[in-house]
């Protein structure tokens, strides 16, 4: 595999972007080969899934740490892919019937609309089991210690403290009314958590200690709550075609949102607060952090 270029300050965010997505592809390409015997349709599934489509924003956030701070590429690549199997389990997951039950995701069909709902649970199964066989790999680090805090990292991030927990009090938010305290709670493990691994993996790769962690963990909080902010504002004035998924759930569920609790203009200047707040973060950070604050910035502004 030829080996990638760091982000650094001189990269341009779309670029960046663009990068760590062919990155990722190619990870999940390599990672998963199809067999030849009656796991085809399941692998075919975890691909379609997981390949040619997303943001990238969580393998980007893990690299453009780990480049920082001069970590090998191999290493950040593997904990990006890993993180980001995470993500998208919970994306194949999610879609299903019993959960949001959508059609459509990146622009294409998702997994159980293409595959089946079995196989769809169990390609989400798999890659939520794989995102820790990577981490867990010597490969991905030499030292055990490194790897099992990524390990746990992970697990802490994605479980019932973290994303899969706030989806849960995401379902729960359809029967019971929640204020902007319980929504911001829901918020910080449905979505933020996993942006806030991803910036920890970063740190813990290129092992900085805890006080040299304090302003990535705070540019990280701050993002993920942006990023959610944000994302309500696109479910409810963005372009279907363009996020290439269903959008108007959250108003048709009558669920508690930021946008909702806050209304469009304190919603889009509580968004872009937290950015800035993102941004001031990082001021231990000379340019060689540009790439975490445009990518700060560009939380505000995406269409998708």
């Amino acid at each position: 595999m030829a080996a990638a270029v760091p982000l650094t300050s001189a990269t341009p965010l779309s670029r960046a972007m663009a990068e760590i997505a062919e990155v990722i592809d190619r990870r999940f390409d390599q990672f998963l080969p199809i067999p030849a015997d009656a796991r085809a349709n399941l692998y075919a599934c975890m691909r379609h899934a997981a390949i040619g489509g997303g943001k990238r924003l969580r393998p980007l956030l893990v690299c453009a740490v780990a480049d920082l701070h001069a970590v090998s590429r191999e290493a950040s690549e593997r904990v990006a892919a890993a993180v980001e199997a995470i993500h998208v389990y919970s994306l194949v997951h999610d879609d299903l019937p019993a959960m949001d039950d959508d059609d459509l995701r990146h622009g294409k069909p998702t997994a159980h609309k293409a595959f089946g709902e079995a196989t769809a649970i169990l390609a989400g199964d798999c890659l939520h089991a794989l995102a820790f066989e990577w981490l867990a790999d010597h490969d991905t680090h030499p030292d055990p210690s490194v790897r099992a805090e990524l390990v746990l990292a992970l697990a802490r991030a994605s479980g019932p403290i973290g994303m899969a927990g706030g989806q849960a009090l995401d379902l729960a938010a359809e029967r019971v009314p929640m204020d902007l305290n319980g929504v911001t709670r829901l918020q910080q493990m449905k979505t933020g958590a996993l942006i806030a691994v991803a910036v920890e993996m970063g740190a813990t790769l290129a092992r900085l200690p805890e006080q040299g962690r304090t302003g990535l963990r705070g540019y990280a909080h701050d993002l993920g709550l942006a990023f959610q902010i944000a994302d309500d504002l696109l479910d409810a004035e963005g372009d279907e075609d363009t996020a290439g998924k269903r959008l108007r759930k959250d108003a048709g569920a009558g669920k508690a949102t930021f946008l909702s609790l806050l209304g469009p203009e304190r919603a889009r200047e509580q968004c872009r607060m937290l950015t800035e707040q993102a941004v001031q973060h990082l001021h231990a950070y000379g340019a060689e952090a540009d790439l975490l604050r445009a990518l700060a910035r560009y939380v505000v502004e995406r269409d998708r």
